[in-house]
C-alpha cells in the first residue's frame, strides 16, 4: 500500500468499484488477532470477521507463513497436476470430519459450493426439484441464489433457475407432506443455524427427522455449512451436534481463515459415481488456498480451538442473563434478539470501536467473533451492548 497518505482511498473505490455493497464509513489498514486499525489508528474489537471468516482472527502467523512458504514455491496450477498442497490439505479436512465423509471436492467459495452440491443431488438422484428453508440464505450464483428465500434478490433471475420449493424450516412434517406428494425432488438443502435470518435454530429432533424423511424418499441431504462449520459452533461440524449425518456438507468461509476457498464433502459412496469432468473449476485447490486451509485446519485442531467456541457462548449468555436480550445461536455464530431496532445499536457499537452486525431480522444483531476471542472481550462487550441499549 502506498504511503501517500493525501490519498482518499474511499473516493478511490468508489470511482473505479461498482457500487453494490454498502460499507462502513472507514478505511481499515491492518488486522491484528481480534482487532481492525483503521488509517487513523483507531483500533476496532472485529466480533463480526468478515461476515463469519476470520475463525482464527485476522492474519494468523501460521497461515502467513504457510502462504508466504508455498508462494516461493509455486503460486499455482490448475487441477491437471497433483501437488504437495492439495494432497495435504484434503487430508487433514477428511481426518477433521466426521466419520464417513471420504472424499472432498474444493472450489473457490460458498456458494460454488453449494453449487456444486445442487449438481451432484441432480447427478446422483436423477431427479430435478431441490427443496430449501423458508429464511436459508445460501448464495448468489443461480442454483444457490435459485434455494436462497429472499425474493428481492432470487425474483429477478427466476426465469434462468432451477425448480426449488420453499418448506418451513424447524418443521419436520411440513417436509414429509411435501415430499409425499412430489417424486421429483433431488436434494434437500437446510443451514444447520439460519445466520442472516436472526440466528434461526431448529430443535435436536428436527435434524434427526428430516434425516429420516430424506432416507424414506431418496432425497440427499444437503447441510450447508459455510457458516456453521470449521468448529465455528464447538464441533466440526453442526451435525456432530445432533447425532446424525448429512448426504453432504458444503464449507468455505472459516476454511482458509480468509484466504477464498470452498468444499463440498461427501461419502465414497457418492464420489464413486462420478467420472472426469463431472465437476470442475479452474482455480479450485490451488495451492496458496490449500496452504492457507491446511494451516488454517492444524491450528484449530494442534491448540483444540474449538473447545474455546462454547466458552464464548456460555460467557455471553452469563452476561447477558439479567437482560431483556434473547440469546441464540451456538458458539461463536450468534445472534442477539433486542428489545430495540438492531442497526441502530450496530451503528453506536461501531462508533464506540466494535464491529457487529444485522440481519434480516430487524432485532436481531449477528456477531461471528474468531474462535480465540477470551472471554474478558465477550465481557466487556456485553457491558458495551448493555449501555447502549440503555441509551
Amino acid at each position: 500500500m502506498t504511503n501517500n497518505i493525501n490519498i482518499d482511498w474511499k473516493a478511490l473505490e468508489d470511482q473505479y468499484e461498482a457500487a453494490t455493497y454498502a460499507r462502513y464509513p472507514v478505511v481499515f489498514t491492518h488486522g491484528e488477532g481480534i482487532y481492525l486499525f483503521d488509517i487513523d489508528g483507531k483500533k476496532y474489537t472485529d466480533l463480526y470477521g468478515g461476515h463469519c471468516v476470520s475463525i482464527l482472527g485476522h492474519s494468523p502467523q501460521r497461515v502467513i507463513d504457510a502462504i508466504h512458504e508455498q508462494s516461493k514455491q509455486l503460486m499455482f496450477y490448475s487441477n491437471v497436476i497433483y501437488h504437495p498442497s492439495r494432497g495435504k490439505a484434503a487430508r487433514k479436512l477428511i481426518e477433521m470430519a466426521p466419520e464417513g465423509f471420504d472424499k472432498v471436492f474444493f472450489c473457490n467459495s460458498g456458494t460454488e459450493a453449494n453449487e456444486n452440491a445442487i449438481k451432484l443431488a441432480w447427478k446422483i438422484t436423477g431427479k430435478t426439484r431441490i427443496v430449501s428453508t423458508i429464511g436459508g440464505w445460501h448464495g448468489r450464483t443461480l442454483a444457490s441464489l435459485s434455494v436462497t428465500h429472499s425474493e428481492k434478490l432470487r425474483l429477478p433471475y427466476r426465469f434462468a433457475m432451477p425448480d426449488v420449493s420453499f418448506v418451513p424450516f424447524g418443521n419436520a412434517s411440513a417436509l414429509r407432506e411435501f415430499l409425499s406428494m412430489n417424486t421429483d425432488v433431488a436434494g434437500f438443502i437446510i443451514e444447520p443455524i439460519q445466520s442472516i435470518n436472526g440466528c434461526n435454530m431448529a430443535e435436536d429432533a428436527y435434524y434427526q427427522d428430516v434425516r429420516a424423511i430424506c432416507d424414506e424418499y431418496g432425497v440427499l441431504l444437503i447441510f450447508d455449512e459455510i457458516q456453521t462449520g470449521v468448529g465455528r459452533t464447538g464441533t466440526f461440524s453442526f451435525c456432530e451436534h445432533v447425532n446424525m449425518k448429512p448426504d453432504i456438507i458444503t464449507l468455505a468461509k472459516s476454511l482458509a481463515a480468509g484466504f477464498p476457498i470452498g468444499a463440498v464433502l461427501m461419502p465414497d459412496r457418492i464420489a464413486g459415481q462420478l467420472s472426469n469432468g463431472d465437476l470442475g473449476s479452474t482455480f479450485a485447490g490451488g495451492m496458496l488456498a490449500s496452504a492457507a486451509c491446511e494451516a488454517t485446519l492444524e491450528e484449530i485442531d494442534v491448540k483444540n480451538h474449538m473447545a474455546h467456541a462454547p466458552l464464548v457462548f456460555n460467557t455471553l449468555l452469563e452476561a447477558l442473563k439479567d437482560t431483556p436480550i434473547e440469546i441464540r445461536g451456538r458458539g461463536c455464530l450468534i445472534g442477539l434478539k433486542l428489545p430495540v431496532e438492531a442497526k441502530t445499536v450496530v451503528r453506536e457499537l461501531f462508533h464506540r470501536g466494535w464491529i457487529t452486525g444485522t440481519s434480516d431480522v430487524a432485532d436481531v444483531m449477528r456477531i461471528m467473533p474468531p474462535i480465540i476471542t477470551p472471554t474478558q472481550t465477550i465481557e466487556e462487550f456485553a457491558k458495551e451492548l448493555i449501555d447502549v441499549i440503555s441509551k
